[in-house]
Protein backbone atom coordinates (compact mmCIF):
# COMPACT_ATOMS: atom_id res chain seq x y z
CA UNK A 1 0.00 0.00 0.00
CA UNK A 2 1.21 3.23 -1.02
CA UNK A 3 1.82 5.26 2.04
CA UNK A 4 1.62 9.90 0.94
CA UNK A 5 3.28 11.78 4.32
CA UNK A 6 1.08 15.19 4.48
CA UNK A 7 2.52 18.04 5.67
CA UNK A 8 -0.14 20.53 6.85
CA UNK A 9 1.37 23.96 6.98
CA UNK A 10 2.48 24.85 10.74
CA UNK A 11 1.50 21.16 11.77
CA UNK A 12 3.19 17.66 12.17
CA UNK A 13 3.37 15.27 9.44
CA UNK A 14 1.02 13.15 8.80
CA UNK A 15 1.01 9.51 7.20
CA UNK A 16 -1.67 8.50 4.95
CA UNK A 17 -2.20 4.86 3.20
CA UNK A 18 -3.74 4.93 -0.45
CA UNK A 19 -6.51 2.87 -1.32
CA UNK A 20 -7.34 3.85 -4.26
CA UNK A 21 -7.43 6.70 -7.12
CA UNK A 22 -9.45 8.32 -9.41
CA UNK A 23 -9.76 11.23 -12.24
CA UNK A 24 -13.73 12.68 -11.75
CA UNK A 25 -14.16 15.59 -14.29
CA UNK A 26 -10.66 15.99 -14.83
CA UNK A 27 -9.53 16.52 -11.11
CA UNK A 28 -7.58 13.69 -9.27
CA UNK A 29 -8.84 11.78 -6.50
CA UNK A 30 -7.71 9.53 -3.83
CA UNK A 31 -9.44 7.38 -1.10
CA UNK A 32 -6.73 7.21 1.39
CA UNK A 33 -6.90 5.97 5.46
CA UNK A 34 -5.26 6.80 8.44
CA UNK A 35 -4.85 2.86 9.74
CA UNK A 36 -2.38 1.19 7.51
CA UNK A 37 -4.57 -2.21 8.08
CA UNK A 38 -8.44 -2.76 9.91
CA UNK A 39 -11.02 -0.05 9.94
CA UNK A 40 -9.27 3.36 10.28
CA UNK A 41 -10.80 7.02 9.13
CA UNK A 42 -11.27 6.95 5.32
CA UNK A 43 -10.75 10.55 3.86
CA UNK A 44 -11.56 12.07 0.15
CA UNK A 45 -8.75 14.01 -1.18
CA UNK A 46 -8.44 16.06 -4.39
CA UNK A 47 -5.40 17.26 -5.90
CA UNK A 48 -5.29 20.97 -6.38
CA UNK A 49 -1.84 21.29 -7.95
CA UNK A 50 -0.62 22.52 -11.72
CA UNK A 51 0.65 19.79 -13.65
CA UNK A 52 4.24 21.61 -13.04
CA UNK A 53 4.43 21.52 -9.18
CA UNK A 54 7.22 19.63 -7.48
CA UNK A 55 4.70 18.58 -5.21
CA UNK A 56 1.03 17.60 -4.98
CA UNK A 57 -1.19 19.59 -3.32
CA UNK A 58 -4.33 18.27 -1.57
CA UNK A 59 -7.40 19.50 0.65
CA UNK A 60 -9.93 17.48 2.11
CA UNK A 61 -13.17 17.38 0.30
CA UNK A 62 -15.54 18.82 2.31
CA UNK A 63 -18.65 19.99 -0.24
CA UNK A 64 -21.14 17.33 0.43
CA UNK A 65 -22.36 16.93 -3.70
CA UNK A 66 -18.90 16.93 -4.53
CA UNK A 67 -17.85 13.95 -1.89
CA UNK A 68 -21.32 12.26 -2.73
CA UNK A 69 -19.96 11.77 -7.01
CA UNK A 70 -16.41 10.80 -5.60
CA UNK A 71 -17.47 8.46 -3.05
CA UNK A 72 -20.16 6.79 -5.46
CA UNK A 73 -17.35 6.24 -7.60
CA UNK A 74 -14.82 5.00 -4.98
CA UNK A 75 -17.82 2.49 -4.35
CA UNK A 76 -18.04 0.89 -7.18
CA UNK A 77 -14.23 0.59 -7.26
CA UNK A 78 -13.84 -0.99 -4.17
CA UNK A 79 -16.64 -3.07 -3.29
CA UNK A 80 -15.26 -3.98 0.62
CA UNK A 81 -15.69 -0.42 1.35
CA UNK A 82 -18.74 1.25 3.25
CA UNK A 83 -19.41 4.86 2.77
CA UNK A 84 -21.30 6.56 5.22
Amino acid sequence: METIRFTPEGEEPIDFYVLETTRLGGIDYILVTDEPEGDGQAYVMKDLSDPDDEEAVYEFVEDEEELDAVGEVFASILEDVNFV
